[in-house]
């Protein structure tokens, strides 16, 4: 049982910088050159801010909202506003300026953090609205020479005002750290709203430290690892391996350039412990099969053989049996000369562990890596129990599911299949929602809003979101997400997204991939345009539904998707059809396509439509 300490994160970092003091904490490449942070540089650039903060009138309880790429600076402003005792609350910087302006004002913050004139302008276009924020500092004031300079204020300013009041209040930093209480709230995370307005889920230091415990014991971390910092560090999944685990084993973080060249700084750092959520291994996957289609016909070749000798490899391990000798003897001879170059070509020849959660991803996907002999596992949480409540661990890996619960979790399955969750990790409430709280928490138990079941060797997974299961007019029930991360396993097919509530048949909207199917386009001489262009073609609506026939080869005649419509546009987070998360926000797409949807179901032509 995992015994908690009562510290909170802001005296957890300090012991840690005592303890670690010149190691590195932290990496961000600069103009192409790593600089690095040590542990007490961190504590420099925190306690200044935080100092900083003071100076501008923030205080214990008090919210201070970020909306940024990640950065050091993010760090810096998280841990500064949390050592007051304040609340930090993250916003997407992809978010249009509605949203964010709903996060800033719902979660009444004082202060905002923008990365750039690009952020500060969409504080900017609601200022009237936000009457309690009081300054905007910038990290990047590049451009911002004639913006109104009584409310903007540089990140670097803001740090030399913290340095000034230390040199008035020395020690007054350390004192407001020891001050802090493990049941205080100390972030906001705002859920990424697939069904409403996102709601703003309040946690404290006891959640975190609870959570954390169980990872640590679940993954094994140790200050021996290292991460990449890419997903969204408002993200509660993040903030786990970026914030959380670093203050607890002290292991190094390392901020990738973007989302964008992700792959290439995984090549670069070559981490030991890698969380992808479902996109990324779907996108890494595609790109080794793009790559592979145009290398040499030896290239191709070598690949089948090679990939042929690591599946039955994965199957062995993945049933627990001892490979014999002259599997072991194939797979040394097919690492080296094609599995350990495709494990460099995604950067994780090194890594120790990784995982796939955030959302369902297709067993078939991380067989795959599995087959490269990159590992993956699966694992399941929610921001309303922050983060992490199941993983694989060891070498207890089964296709399919989320593994087992970490320490500090109980669960129970409801009678109608949904999984419930209880312990130390599940959230505070949501902030100025007493209804939706209430409506979460019944009975000591969160309530998730997930579909679960346990196999025999206690095993939970995943089917679907209660909420999004397809009843058809036949009365049975399907779980769309089964279907659509079968249909998004083809490298031509981005998003899919299956209907068929209250229908004879199952159906889908879908979205092309349109780089690889721009390519394979090339390829086979089709011309085209742009992507309207692209996904009205016949013989890109015969690839996909080739694509469409084999994973309907995988399912019930029931569950078999027989009719889809190629979108022509790509969908989008400023259209409100995607979270911030890149989620599929359902009831919008179907109000949005309801005329594409009575196109499928009402027998009217397109090209591409198609009837399997």
């Amino acid at each position: 049982m995992v015994e908690l300490s009562g510290k909170t994160l802001g005296q957890f970092f300090l012991e840690q910088v005592a303890r670690r003091g010149e190691q590195v904490a932290l990496r961000e490449k600069d103009f192409g050159i790593w600089q690095e942070v040590t542990w007490s540089g961190y504590r420099d650039h925190v306690k200044h801010f935080a100092l900083g903060l003071t100076a501008l009138g923030f205080g214990r309880g008090d919210q201070l909202a970020i909306i940024s790429e990640n950065c050091r600076e993010w760090l810096y402003a998280d841990l500064a506003a949390i050592c007051l005792g304040g609340v930090s609350v993250g916003v997407y910087p992809t978010s249009p300026y509605p949203e964010v302006h709903y996060v800033v004002k719902h979660s009444d913050s004082r202060l905002v953090v923008a990365e750039d004139q690009e952020q500060t302008d969409k504080i900017l276009e609601v200022w009237d609205d936000l009457p309690l924020v009081k300054k905007i500092i910038v990290k990047d004031m590049k451009g911002l020479r004639h913006y109104p300079q009584d409310i903007i204020i540089s990140f670097a300013a803001v740090e030399e005002m913290g340095r000034e009041l230390e040199r008035e209040r020395p020690g007054w930093f350390e004192q407001r750290v020891a001050q802090g209480k493990a049941d205080e709230v100390c972030i906001m995370v705002y859920t990424s709203g697939t069904t409403g307005k996102p709601k703003g889920a309040m946690i404290n230091h006891v959640n975190i430290e609870s959570m954390t415990l169980g990872t640590i014991e679940a993954i094994g971390a140790t200050d021996q690892d290292s991460v990449v910092s890419y997903l969204p560090l408002c993200h509660v999944a993040e903030k786990i391996f970026s914030l959380f685990l670093p203050m607890y084993v002290g292991y190094p973080v390392n901020f990738a350039e973007s989302i964008a060249t992700i792959q290439s700084d995984l090549r670069e750092i070559a981490p030991s412990v890698f969380l992808g959520v479902p996109r990324i291994w779907e996108k890494l996957q595609s790109a080794i099969y793009i790559n592979i289609k145009d290398s040499s016909r030896l290239k191709r070749w070598l690949f089948k053989r090679c990939y042929a000798v690591g599946r039955r490899m994965a199957g062995e391990r993945l049933e627990g049996r001892q490979p014999g000798l002259g599997l072991r003897m194939a797979y040394w001879a097919a690492y080296w000369l094609m599995l350990r170059a495709l494990q460099n070509f995604v950067g994780l020849r090194k890594v120790r562990f990784c995982f796939s959660a955030a959302a369902k991803v297709s067993p078939d996907v991380l067989r795959f890596f599995h087959d490269l002999g990159i590992r993956v596992k699966e694992g399941y949480g929610m921001t309303e129990s922050t983060g992490l409540s199941f993983i694989h661990m060891d070498d207890d890996i089964r296709m399919g599911t989320v593994g087992k619960p970490i320490e500090g979790i109980e669960f129970a399955i409801a009678e109608d299949g949904e999984l419930l969750k209880k312990g130390a990790p599940v959230f505070v409430g949501y902030y100025k929602n007493e209804e939706a709280t209430r409506q979460a928490i019944i009975d000591g138990w969160l309530h998730t809003g997930d579909i679960a079941q346990m196999d025999e060797h206690g095993h939970l997974s995943i089917v679907d979101r209660k909420k999004d299961i397809i009843i058809t007019s036949g009365g049975k029930n399907i779980a769309p997400s089964e279907i659509e991360n079968a249909l998004k396993v083809s490298p031509y097919i981005k998003e899919a997204i299956v209907i068929g509530e209250g229908r004879n048949y199952i159906a889908a909207l879908i979205q092309i991939d349109f780089d690889n199917v721009g390519k394979w386009a090339t390829d086979n001489h089709i011309a085209y345009t742009n992507f309207k262009n692209l996904s009205q073609n016949q013989e890109v609506s015969r690839l996909v539904q080739a694509g469409v026939d084999r994973v309907n080869e995988q399912f019930a005649r029931v569950e078999n998707v027989r009719k889809f419509l190629l979108l022509t546009k790509e969908l989008d987070h400023d259209d409100d059809e995607l979270t911030a998360t890149m989620k599929v926000r359902r009831a919008n797409i179907y109000e949005k396509f309801a005329g594409e949807i009575e196109q499928v179901y009402g027998g009217g032509t397109r090209p591409s439509m198609n009837a399997s």
